[in-house]
């Protein structure tokens, strides 16, 4: 079966139609689904550790919504550099590339390639899996019967080496220095320009709890996911540790304990609470470094400038730069998912990853009765 490019050439193949790769009976021109949500994305995060420099990036591509885009956005200090790039998506095929952007898989699931070429935030980076690369529980969120995200992901954690150039300013990134964790998503969630409310925004959400965890220690990584409901109902509990050797361990069900800044949802630490297989006690205790709010230049959920998939015209890039203590952008960050570079301590082990976390609306766990409400 082959489908039409739109362009007036009749039915023609897609380029991946080369590979046996299929998983329904359509070309790869299309995918299996008609729901305009379909996606598929990758995301990178990288830190020096000291805090001094984070790095979040990745490039997604739209296939019902005929748009394929990428973002990077770097924060040192309290400014926040991010650049964009959208085109239209023609063909699908192997290369990962809108703009002055490109992902180049070197090794599959051990070694990527991440070029930026911008004047005011530019990079050349190889990204090196330290641990295998793991798939996680199915994501699933439900608006009424409808799936609002219904989607796979695998994460790794690992290393960067190469140079990143910020405004004027070359830094060489040193894979003894540098680490981070990165994650591969497809499936369905909102993106796009907002589609009409109707019948879901009767009652509303109530609220959205989301706590996402990669850690890398020495000789092993830890990822914690856990997704709940205002009620406090869990829809989403995943706890892995993977092991130097490959072998991947189930962690149980972690609870959760964040203190939050007084007056804020943002967290200042947290405690991990897992069970081993062996039934041992696994307790990790991370401390939040330095962050970034994915909605302020990242295209994430609630950036009112640009969000992923939106239709923005052939070969568009922005460029933009923001004042983190600017009242008008630091009055934005509570109100989306943040990331921060995250400090962690596993025993006698200490490690480094991510914190991602978002705290909106009710959540009954926490105390939290409402969307205006905060830690005393």
């Amino acid at each position: 079966m082959t489908e039409s490019d739109g362009r007036g050439l009749g039915p023609v193949p897609a380029p991946l139609d080369e590979y046996p790769i299929h998983q329904t009976p359509l070309s790869l021109a299309r995918v299996g689904t008609s729901d305009r949500n379909f996606y598929d994305r990758s995301y990178f995060n990288g830190h020096d550790r000291d805090g001094g420099t984070f790095l979040v990036t990745g490039l997604g591509v739209y296939p019902n919504l005929g748009v394929i885009d990428a973002y990077a956005a770097v924060r040192r200090g309290e400014t926040q550099r991010a650049v964009r790039f959208s085109t239209e998506l023609t063909d699908r095929g192997l290369e990962q590339r809108v703009g002055g952007y490109r992902v180049e898989v070197l090794e599959p699931l051990n070694r990527i390639r991440v070029i930026c070429e911008h004047e005011d935030l530019g990079f050349d980076l190889t990204w090196t899996g330290t641990f295998r690369a793991v798939l996680e529980q199915p994501h699933l969120i439900l608006a009424g019967n409808r799936p609002i995200i219904d989607a796979s992901r695998f994460a790794q954690l690992g290393s960067w080496e190469g140079t990143l150039h910020l405004d004027g300013t070359d830094i060489a990134v040193d894979p003894e220095v540098w680490s981070g964790s990165r994650d591969r998503s497809w499936g369905i969630r909102p993106v796009g320009e907002t589609e009409p409310a109707g019948r879901a925004a009767a009652s509303g959400p109530g609220g959205f709890w989301w706590l996402y965890v990669p850690l890398r220690f020495d000789d092993f990584a830890i990822v914690v996911i856990v997704q709940e409901n205002p009620d406090g109902y869990r829809t989403l509990n995943d706890a892995t540790r993977i092991w130097a050797d490959g072998r991947v361990e189930q962690l149980g069900w972690p609870r959760v304990h964040i203190e939050y800044r007084s007056g804020t949802r943002i967290p200042v630490g947290a405690r991990l609470e897992m069970t081993a297989s062996d039934g041992k006690p696994v307790e990790v205790h991370v401390e939040p470094q330095t962050f970034m709010a994915l909605h302020i230049g990242c295209g994430y959920g609630g950036d009112p400038e640009w969000q992923h998939g939106m239709w923005k015209g052939p070969d568009w890039s922005s460029s933009v730069t923001y004042d983190l203590t600017d009242p008008a952008v630091a009055g934005r960050i509570p109100w989306g998912v943040i990331d921060h570079v995250a400090r962690a301590r596993c025993g006698d082990a200490e490690g480094w990853g991510l914190f991602e976390h978002a705290s909106l609306g009710r959540h009954d766990p926490t105390g939290f009765a409402d969307w205006t409400s905060v830690a005393p």
